[in-house]
């Protein structure tokens, strides 16, 4: 329908049609579509086979794609527990957190709540997104990603990791280590050149 960037806030452990949601992800990629995704919200390492989560840019280990960017939830918390305690994590297929914590969000009926869930982290990330291209429209989605995880804030020294009594490394969580800084992606935007 024309959009540039599409949020998933789906992490679900199941898919019926992988091969599907694969194809599509794969025409949204030759058509410079940058999708934000959903870590999912069981406290897991998707990262293991046991705990996969769907969609995904990962197919029998190799990344098909480069225009899908996973996002976890982070709390307002800089501390051990700067990681919401029911984010999915992994160090291959999580790439970022982003606010997914008692966020001000709307609801049905012309109401507002605070909410919790990666389904919240996702479209801040793509609302990052969204102010990149939206002032940089030449960088391409898989630039686009790779601003957003560069440019992100490193993650407190020491994290719990969900649900666990275990004190990890922001690298063993994420790609990154990071929680996306619209101020610092717009800063690298700025230094990119030729889009990519």
């Amino acid at each position: 329908n024309g959009a540039d960037i599409i949020n998933f806030s789906f992490g679900k452990s199941y898919s019926p049609h992988p091969d599907w949601v694969n194809s599509a992800m794969e025409y949204a990629s030759e058509n410079d579509v940058l999708i934000v995704n959903a870590a999912g919200n069981d406290a897991k390492d998707i990262d293991s086979d046991s705990h996969k989560s769907y969609p995904s840019d990962n197919n029998s280990g190799v990344e098909f794609i480069d225009n899908l960017i996973t996002v976890g939830a982070s709390t307002f918390n800089y501390t051990e527990n700067q990681i919401a305690n029911f984010s999915n994590y992994g160090v291959k297929n999580v790439d970022v957190f982003a606010p997914g914590f008692q966020v001000y969000s709307s609801i049905p009926n012309g109401e507002f709540a605070y909410l919790n869930g990666t389904s919240m982290a996702s479209p801040n990330a793509a609302g990052v997104a969204a102010v990149l291209r939206s002032y940089y429209p030449k960088l391409s989605a898989s630039t686009i990603k790779k601003i957003i995880i560069n440019s992100g804030v490193m993650m407190h020294h020491s994290i719990n990791k969900p649900r666990t009594e275990d004190v990890i490394g922001p690298k063993a969580i994420s790609k990154s280590g990071k929680t996306v800084n619209l101020y610092n992606a717009l800063l690298l935007a700025s230094l990119t050149k030729n889009g990519k």
